[in-house]
């Protein structure tokens, strides 16, 4: 894992319980050259989980369909954020809002996170790398306000259930796209 700046609990938003997980842990940190380095370790019942199996790395749609780690990044005072979606398969999705819910379709996020998965008895762990060239414009030299979330996919209900996780639920029904989840704050690397 990549040392941290922080390491931050998820919370299970209390509408949507997963008894199969006990734990979500994000370490994030910012690379020297103004990106963003991410570590998610999920800690629980991994028997009781559907977690995608490794596939081709490479751009998907609808990941937050299954179990995925997201991260959501905004420049303080900003209304554009970008949303990513990171697999345990190996597959991501990145997507530009100029706000709240409003898809940038003229931005295209086509560079590559790098992202690694393992997946152990008792805990999936994941790691992220976004490059600043995926970030808002201007995020290389300015604060970042993040959302770190999870979707996780139980494999022994009927339903098929899922579950929500988030640094911060400001909402009754889990939505991730909401600014006030946005609370991890980093600074920019230093200047050489």
């Amino acid at each position: 894992m990549f040392p941290s700046e922080f390491t931050l609990h998820l919370l299970c938003h209390p509408a949507t319980p997963a008894r199969q997980v006990r734990t979500i842990e994000v370490h994030a940190a910012r690379s020297p050259a103004g990106g963003l380095e991410l570590a998610y370790c999920l800690r629980g019942d991994m028997a009781r989980l559907l977690i995608p199996a490794p596939t081709e790395p490479g751009p998907a749609n609808e990941l937050w369909e299954h179990s995925c780690f997201e991260a959501f990044v905004a420049i303080a005072g900003d209304a554009v954020y970008h949303e990513f979606n990171f697999s345990p398969s190996g597959q991501w999705a990145a997507f530009a809002f100029s706000g709240y819910r409003r898809r940038d379709r003229e931005s295209i996020l086509a560079a590559a996170p790098q992202i690694a998965a393992r997946l152990f008895a008792g805990r999936l762990e994941l790691e992220a790398v976004i490059g600043p060239a995926l970030l808002p414009p201007g995020a290389a030299t300015a604060t970042l306000q993040i959302g770190l979330t999870a979707i996780v996919e139980a494999a022994d209900t009927v339903d098929g259930s899922h579950s929500y996780w988030a640094l911060r639920h400001p909402a009754a029904l889990p939505d991730f796209h909401h600014r006030d989840g946005f609370v991890c704050e980093l600074a920019p690397p230093p200047t050489r």
